[in-house]
């Protein structure tokens, strides 16, 4: 990037705070590449339901589904970089595309983002007829069948799917991945039996497992949380160095300009400071970030790192 133009960038970002928008001209789309009515698409709505009533504009959540998540975000790397094609980003999409050999597009390179939107950590459950009450048992068992123990997820190199490629590593097991085309899909299988386990994000955990259709064995945080204050973390579980939190990015094209961008970003930002905005996210299990186009941009970096290495460590390879 020249000088000019890095020193114009920085001024944006410092300014991006204070920022007025000016709203967009015609509809805004919001691409979740999940399903409906997950947790990504929950976060999605609410976002789009406060920036719509932020613009006095349409905002529609669009869901496309397929390849972990890479078939609507190359939808909106390939989007004219107006700000009007927004991407409900995620783990898969920005930190763990190594995953992928032969994807048609850089998500790396064309796609940025405006922002981080949430954090929230996920669970691990199982079906409520594994012989394992807590993770300790869960890890025993999984060490004396290896590879005989299934985990659903939301698809490759989601996060639901990284966070149990990353246990794997931690506990010293083997299990065997089933990817869906969504969480809902991979819930509802692992509530009938068809597969055993699952670590799925936890704003969708606590009613099913307070009605015993799922039994939470861990938070994958690094402390436990308040939706479910029963359930120990994995470290206090028995399972050490094993912290995964999935996060969730508001992004779009690369080649929106870098006034659109801090413009963008602080209408968001001002969005996810709402009392009222707030409130719905943490009720939901999610922690609202909300940073900054520099922020944001180094979160990636750091993430990129760790989720490659973990692709590495467990080489996962798909076409």
């Amino acid at each position: 990037m020249p000088i000019a133009r890095l020193v114009f960038f920085l001024a944006l970002l410092a300014l991006a705070p204070f920022a007025h928008a000016q709203a967009p001209s015609r509809p805004v789309r919001i691409i979740v590449p999940f399903a409906a009515g997950g947790s990504a698409d929950v976060l999605a709505r609410i976002t789009g339901q406060a920036l719509a009533a932020r613009w006095g504009q349409q905002v529609v959540i669009d869901n496309r589904l397929g390849a972990g998540g890479h078939i609507g975000a190359e939808l909106v790397a390939r989007a004219p970089g107006d700000g009007t094609t927004l991407l409900l980003g995620s783990i898969g999409i920005h930190a763990a595309s190594s995953v992928y050999r032969n994807l048609p597009y850089d998500p790396r390179t064309e796609l940025t983002p405006i922002t981080i939107l949430a954090e929230f950590p996920n669970v691990i459950v199982v079906h409520p007829g594994v012989p394992a009450r807590n993770l300790a048992e869960f890890v025993a068992l999984a060490r004396s069948r290896p590879g005989e123990i299934t985990f659903g997820s939301a698809g490759n190199a989601t996060s639901t799917h990284m966070a149990g490629e990353l246990f794997m590593l931690a506990a010293g097991v083997r299990l065997t991945h089933v990817p869906y085309r969504g969480s809902s899909q991979a819930l509802n299988d692992v509530m009938a039996g068809n597969i055993q386990a699952m670590f799925e994000n936890l704003p969708t955990i606590p009613p099913l497992a307070r009605d015993g259709r799922l039994r939470a064995l861990a938070v994958t945080s690094a402390q436990r949380v308040p939706q479910l204050p029963e359930v120990p973390s994995a470290a206090e579980a028995g399972v050490q160095n094993y912290v995964a939190t999935a996060w969730f990015t508001i992004a779009t094209a690369a080649s929106t300009p870098p006034a659109l961008l801090a413009s963008l970003n602080a209408d968001l930002r001002a969005v996810l400071a709402e009392p009222a905005i707030r409130e719905r996210f943490i009720q939901l299990g999610a922690t609202p970030v909300g940073s900054n186009l520099l922020d944001s941009n180094s979160f990636l970096t750091a993430e990129t790192q760790k989720w490659s290495a973990v692709v590495q460590a467990a080489n996962i390879r798909l076409d």
